[in-house]
């Protein structure tokens, strides 16, 4: 370039000056990063449809008032880790039958939040014949809170009428679940088979300041490793659950601790159920500083002979449980109710300690069976 422009008659210091100024290559764009930089906003959506669309390109995913379309899943699975899930007004289903869920959310560090004035209203009363499901109609299930890992939560959400089960909590870790409000109460003559929290296969979740209205379990463990539930309230149902434990492809619950709770107006208080005939474990399990009220079959009831709707009679040794603690279990059932009722199998429960158990207003069970040291059926 400098011997041609000499040519041309002109100094090295122009030739220099020349080329200097002839523009450099422009940097293709970081598309990464723009990328990046688009996922960081946030996106507010008014049709289902559109939200699981793009439910991956939004850091901040908010529902404003949603109707989901009969036979449809809200799907916000494989969210983005850290994506944060907003509920604005109301959020309502269309009718059909089917299994459901009706929302679906899974991944990691995932967030998910009710704004003021929320409501999902799963309007339980369409579905709702008294099977529950057993029978009738084909329900969907409400909400499968799967495969959440890392620091995920789910907070204050406001929660009605939901068609048969409520939270399904499965092959979870780490997740957590606060001031959620479940209000069932619409369905106490036709509801059936409601449970709040249903939980299996999953670590380290908590659930805390739960209140419950419903027609069955407000938390059933059905399997799963350090499992706390912690200042609810539950009323109407069948009261605070581990189990039924036994006939699943994971049958191990392990290190649970269920305290400073009440459980009013239920079937059950504090119950433990294991299938007949099946194998498993139930180890380390805590229920501390519960209150009771308004009972009407047992206050608290531990059975290793369970068959849905029809228990045995006869106890079976396949799920052990140990390492049981009952600490500050208080309060009063019917007085056609029983206050403790123990079915065990031979030396199938042990290593139990009981401390400040005082159920009273119902009859005393003559029926309990292998009584560990340390508990009491009167």
């Amino acid at each position: 370039m400098v011997q041609f422009l000499k040519a041309l008659g002109l100094g090295l210091s122009t030739a220099c000056a020349l080329v200097a100024a002839v523009p450099m290559p422009t940097a293709a764009p970081d598309l990464a990063n723009a990328a990046a930089l688009h996922k960081r906003s946030s996106c507010t959506f008014t049709a289902a449809s559109a939200a699981s669309k793009s439910k991956t390109s939004c850091a901040t995913i908010v529902l404003d008032g949603i109707t989901v379309p009969s036979g449809t899943t809200l799907d916000l699975t494989g969210l983005t880790s850290g994506t944060h899930v907003i509920f604005e007004g109301e959020t309502t289903f269309g009718y059909e039958e089917w299994s459901g869920p009706l929302i679906s959310v899974s991944g990691e560090n995932i967030v998910v939040s009710g704004a003021s004035g929320h409501s999902i209203n799963g309007e339980g009363a369409k579905w709702w014949d008294g099977e529950g499901s057993n029978g009738g109609k084909t329900k969907p299930k409400f909400f499968y809170a799967h495969s959440l890992t890392g620091t995920s939560s789910i907070t204050g959400l406001n929660i009605l009428n939901t068609p048969v089960q409520c939270f399904s909590i499965d092959s979870s870790s780490g997740l957590t679940i606060s001031g959620v409000t479940i209000d069932n109460s619409a369905g106490d003559s036709l509801g059936h088979n409601t449970d709040a929290f249903d939980i299996g296969s999953s670590s380290d979740i908590t659930i805390s300041g739960a209140n419950v209205k419903n027609q069955d379990d407000c938390l059933a463990i059905n399997s799963g490793t350090n499992i706390i539930f912690t200042g609810g309230t539950c009323s109407g149902g069948h009261g605070l659950s581990v189990g039924s434990v036994g006939g699943r492809t994971d049958n191990t619950v392990e290190t649970v601790t269920i305290s400073s709770s009440t459980v009013t107006d239920s079937q059950n208080g504090v119950r433990i159920k294991t299938v007949s005939g099946a194998t498993g474990t139930v180890k380390g399990v805590t229920y501390k500083d519960i209150t009771l009220s308004g009972i009407t079959k047992y206050g608290i009831v531990i059975e290793q002979d369970y068959e849905n709707g029809s228990p045995t009679g006869t106890p079976t040794t396949g799920v052990p449980i140990t390492d049981l603690t009952l600490n500050g279990v208080k309060g009063t059932v019917e007085s056609s109710a029983t206050n403790i009722y123990i079915l065990c199998g031979s030396g199938s429960c042990s290593s139990w300690t009981w401390d400040s158990v005082a159920v009273t207003g119902g009859k005393t069970s003559s029926a309990c069976k292998n009584i560990p040291s340390g508990a009491t059926c009167s």
